[in-house]
């Protein structure tokens, strides 16, 4: 771990950034946990302790993409990732790096500037920001077994601070006793760690109740949303910041913020009417939720309108939810036939969920069915609170408090979320009114995903329909086949694959991709298949040309791009013909592996009567050829020659094809995550 924060302040340093972190990916849950902070505080920490592979955010697109990101501004933060533009809406410049090793992505770096720094980023900056994370990755790939992540982040202060000289260790403290104004030290969680009794006086404490406090804690009157949020864009834009504040009864206070790297000095001063001032009147503002709650809840919201399925809202509970309230553990219930059915837990044994299941609503055995019914949430603070109006409750998970929230979508209910403690816990009016907000929004977003995922599975049933259930047997021919849909989204795609024996020692392989992700393409999709199928034998280009007319007389508005080979394994050699797709990947025995160049025809469904060239080459026992799609080479951030180059290099080794057809996979997406539909078809001649 040492070497790991050794690593992480060298690059904050060197880069001149005020802060930053190291994420490291769990590919188990796919999710991405903040390891390492250096010159954050713990409170903006907690809100991105983990984030999904998935997320629309700069670290998760910097791991899923291998790539650096850059966001210069607050402007452009919110353009291209609004969800963290909600969360943090302050004026600062952020960037991510993967920390990319020889044989994985562990995970990525981010760095954060102050508001002054500039919004672009040059190539050489970009450059040792990648080569930070590549260093991070050596670090993490030498220690190897030996590194034992810690569970909760390893916050680090930022070296390098400026030097401070004092003739006397009491000259500092002396000089600031003689000023008229009062000052106090705040480290970057907000704690006072210096303060002059002027300042004290001014802030009407005693020195010994300050120290070691938070202002908005020790100082009702200073809890106001306002001011923590002047002091958490102090600790984020490394800015400024004045504001004035009043003391009760009638004194107004101006407080200047001026932060770096080590914390936040704060100068106070009483405000001094001027001639022509009015006089300034106001009473205490009401208590209000944290700013930080405030923002929580604004990222939550977002998050929650952007998650697609019902294991996605579970996820994203038990990830982002359960930490920023304090919870360890949930359950998710959906209201099926009078009954609550379980659709995510975390926390709980199976044994426990097996109990719950498909309980009533009118349950008695537990105030889930209650808070739906009456559509109001409820608390139970400690188990004997629970029992005294459901004896049995506190004894089937040992939890030692429970938050019931009812979701309720468009006056209809939807289902029950419980987050439950392993402590007794007070539930605050500030977490009663988040938590009955966040349950309109969980509501919402859980009917969503029902539908989403029922849509889905009709999706995914219809693409395997069309799909070859399985592949003929040919003598002399090995085959392997995947088709593997995007990570994103939901309609069903046009990539398809085809093998056709013709007879004892000739077969026929065929790939294509229809344009467009929706029903029309898979239905045309299965008609350009069905046309193959009844021209198949025939020279390619034949078969090509009549597909076009059989499309032409359709008169569809999709495109199609289509690769068709003639196999003839008695002679050793292969015809292919192409309608614009991407070209395969050819390995013979004693040769280098590379693209197989063809002249590629039209896209079908372009015109009739065009003509698609023709292309044969020898095909030796040993030789490999991989038909695909370009989901397999279209990976954003990718130089897609080199990404071809290496696809192809795979070919030369000595795997079988079921094996070989999956690393090719994992070569291109190595977490499984593609942004278009792949469909791979790989042939090899059997050797003697």
């Amino acid at each position: 771990m040492e070497a790991l924060a050794e690593s992480l302040a060298l690059a904050v340093r060197r880069s001149g950034a005020s802060g930053g972190g190291i994420y490291l990916v769990d590919d188990t849950r796919q999710l991405l946990s903040l390891k390492v902070a250096c010159g954050l505080s713990r409170e903006v920490a907690d809100s991105w302790l983990q984030v999904p592979v998935t997320a629309s955010v700069p670290v998760s697109d910097a791991f899923r993409e291998g790539r650096v990101v850059w966001v210069g501004s607050q402007e452009e933060m919110a353009l291209s990732y609004p969800q963290t533009a909600a969360a943090l809406p302050y004026r600062y410049a952020f960037a991510a790096a993967p920390l990319s090793g020889r044989s994985r992505c562990w995970g990525a770096l981010f760095l954060t500037w102050p508001a002054g720094h500039s919004g672009r980023a040059s190539l050489r900056e970009r450059g040792n920001l990648a080569a930070h994370g590549r260093r991070v990755a050596r670090v993490l790939e030498n220690a190897g077994r030996a590194f034992v992540p810690p569970d909760e982040p390893h916050m680090i202060p930022v070296d390098g601070a400026s030097e401070r000289f004092a003739l006397s260790a009491h000259a500092p403290a002396d000089l600031l006793e003689r000023l008229p104004e009062g000052f106090v030290a705040l480290d970057l969680e907000g704690r006072i760690t210096f303060i002059t009794s002027r300042a004290a006086s001014l802030l009407g404490r005693r020195v010994s109740q300050l120290l070691g406090t938070r202002p908005w804690q020790s100082l009702p009157w200073m809890d106001q949303v306002l001011v923590e949020d002047h002091y958490r864009t102090a600790v984020i834009s490394r800015e400024s910041v004045g504001f004035t504040v009043l003391r009760p009864p009638d004194t107004w206070l101006d407080i200047a913020l001026h932060p770096d790297s080590s914390g936040i000095s704060v100068r106070v001063d009483a405000r001094r009417s001027g001639p022509g001032d009015p006089p300034r009147t106001a009473s205490p503002p009401p208590p209000a939720a944290s700013i930080g709650r405030l923002y929580q809840l604004v990222h939550l919201a977002a998050a929650l309108t952007d998650v697609a399925g019902v294991q996605d809202v579970v996820d994203l509970i038990a990830v982002q939810i359960l930490p920023a309230f304090g919870a360890d553990g949930m359950v998710l219930s959906a209201a099926d036939a009078g009954r609550l059915r379980i659709m995510g837990h975390h926390g709980y044994d199976p044994e426990t969920i097996e109990s719950l299941d498909g309980l009533p609503i009118e349950t008695s055995l537990t105030p889930a069915g209650e808070a739906l019914i009456r559509g109001v949430p409820l608390f139970f603070s400690d188990p004997d609170e629970l029992a005294h109006s459901y004896p049995a409750a506190p004894r089937i998970s040992g939890k030692q408090a429970w938050a019931f929230l009812p979701l309720i979508s468009d006056a209809r209910p939807v289902g029950c979320c419980i987050l439950t403690y392993a402590r007794p816990h007070t539930f605050t009016a500030d977490d009663r009114a988040i938590l009955t907000s966040l349950g309109g929004l969980v509501a919402q977003a859980l009917d969503r995903a029902r539908l989403y995922d029922a849509k889905l599975d009709l999706a995914h049933t219809l693409q395997q329909a069309l799909l070859p259930r399985s592949l003929p047997t040919v003598r002399g021919l090995e085959v392997a086949a995947r088709y593997l849909p995007a990570g994103h989204g939901m309609d069903v795609g046009g990539d398809f694959y085809d093998l056709i024996r013709l007879d004892d020692t000739t077969a026929a392989a065929v790939i294509g991709d229809v344009q467009g992700h929706n029903m029309a393409a898979a239905a045309l999709m299965g008609q350009v298949r069905t046309a193959v199928h009844a021209t198949a034998g025939a020279r390619p280009d034949e078969v090509l040309s009549r597909t076009n007319r059989v499309l032409a007389d359709l008169e569809p508005d999709l495109l199609v791009s289509c690769l068709y080979a003639h196999i003839d394994l008695a002679r050793g050699q292969m015809s292919l013909a192409s309608a614009g797709h991407v070209p395969p990947l050819l390995h013979r025995p004693g040769e280098h592996p590379g693209v197989l160049e063809i002249e590629p025809g039209p896209l079908l469904g372009i015109g009739v009567d065009l003509p698609y060239p023709i292309t044969t080459v020898q095909m030796p026992p040993g030789t490999i050829l991989a038909l695909y799609t370009d989901g397999l080479v279209e990976v954003p951030g990718t130089d897609l020659d080199r990404m071809t180059s290496g696809l192809a290099q795979l070919l030369a080794g000595r795997s079988r094809p079921a094996r070989l057809v999956d690393k090719l996979i994992h070569h291109s997406w190595p977490h499984g995550l593609p942004t278009d539909d792949i469909a791979v078809l790989l042939l090899k001649a059997a050797e003697a």
